[in-house]
């Protein structure tokens, strides 16, 4: 049993690492043994990550912006003179933005097209353009396996908040795609699997979930009233869907999305 779960050597790609949820599943993964790469946009802000990492395994850093073909070839070259495989993709990089969310008092008139591009662009491309600049170094013939990013947005659309959603259904799609065209063209040694978060205090909604963040906002209230586990979601609760993914324990799993959200998509509300 401890074996189908050890992530001892493992090689362990993490983009978006910089952030509160990258971070925090980068440092626990580093911890059980694995080598982890983190890949950002900001060098100072990866550096500081990794004077963090206190685990076990080794922890380097690959500059790079997700949706730059350019950038992300040259961290692939880096990455080549680090090490010749990849065991785990994960990729954490995402977000959204101002522009892209329809304000209390505003109309899908007021919504910035200009915004929502760079979105989907963040989301969407800067999940798949990893995936292929560094597929050479997951299929090595070992069983690899990539971890996308979704979000219950996916498939329950919330108010407001366009572009994001429509990318996280991407993602999705994207991920069962991959998932079929991999394990096709290249052998089952390869998975893609993806997972839903549910409502995690980050930087990019703690000012649309909480007021001053001392109390909730009337749209934090609305969102813990339809999550049966009333609160919102801690960066260790992510941990264990990650390590079941990133192991030999989910050596079948693929084209699947895993939710971690409290229940928030299993409640009609009634």
């Amino acid at each position: 049993m401890i074996q189908l779960f050890n992530l001892n050597s493992k090689n362990i790609l993490i983009t978006g690492a910089t952030g509160v949820l990258g971070k925090s599943i980068a440092q626990y993964l580093q911890k059980q043994g694995a080598n982890v790469f983190l890949l950002g946009r900001n060098e100072q802000k990866l550096q500081l990550v990794k004077k963090e990492m206190t685990g076990s395994g080794k922890a380097e850093v690959l500059q790079a912006d997700v949706t730059k073909e350019e950038d992300l070839r040259q961290a692939v070259e880096k990455l080549k003179g680090m090490t010749d495989r990849l065991d785990v993709m994960i990729n954490m990089a995402g977000g959204n933005m101002p522009g892209a969310v329809i304000g209390p008092e505003q109309t899908l008139e007021d919504l910035s097209s200009d915004a929502v591009d760079k979105v989907m662009k963040l989301n969407y491309q800067g999940t798949l353009l990893p995936i292929k600049i560094f597929l050479s170094l997951l299929n090595s013939g070992q069983l690899a396996s990539i971890i996308n990013v979704s979000s219950v947005a996916a498939d329950r659309p919330l108010t407001r908040v366009l572009g994001y959603a429509a990318a996280k259904a991407g993602i999705e799609n994207l991920t069962k795609w991959l998932a079929v065209e991999l394990a096709q063209k290249y052998g089952a040694h390869l998975r893609v699997n993806a997972v839903a978060p549910g409502f995690f205090l980050t930087e990019q909604n703690r000012n649309l979930l909480t007021i001053n963040e001392k109390e909730l906002s009337p749209r934090g209230e609305q969102i813990l009233a339809h999550t049966p586990m009333a609160r919102f979601g801690e960066p260790d609760d992510l941990h264990g869907a990650f390590h079941w993914l990133s192991s030999d324990a989910s050596k079948f799993v693929t084209g699947t999305v895993v939710s971690v959200d409290g229940g928030f998509k299993a409640y009609s509300g009634v």
